[in-house]
């Protein structure tokens, strides 16, 4: 496959007046021990988390439902009763 790539390429710049067809030879040269510098694997988490004795922390249970409250509709009374429940206290004078 790379014998074609390179065959194709010659005959390309060949045809262009030849200057260029020695480039991507060494281009792919460069490439490949350019490679050979990046590490292969890089440390995401200080833990493997394929590890069994990995340390981790502890997972509570808390329920999404607990501070519920009944939200059925309340028994009919006098509004100005129900009003007057829940306003300000009036501050006395001193």
């Amino acid at each position: 496959m790379l014998t074609l790539l390179g065959a194709r390429s010659a005959a390309a710049s060949a045809a262009r007046g030849g200057r260029f067809w020695f480039h991507w030879p060494l281009l792919a040269v460069i490439a490949l021990a350019l490679s050979g510098c990046i590490p292969a694997t890089t440390q995401v988490a200080s833990a493997d988390p394929a590890d069994p004795a990995a340390k981790v922390a502890r997972v509570d249970h808390r329920s999404s439902i607990a501070p519920y409250t009944s939200l059925r509709p309340a028994t009919p009374a006098p509004w100005r009763d129900r009003n007057d429940a829940v306003a300000p206290q009036p501050k006395q004078d001193r």
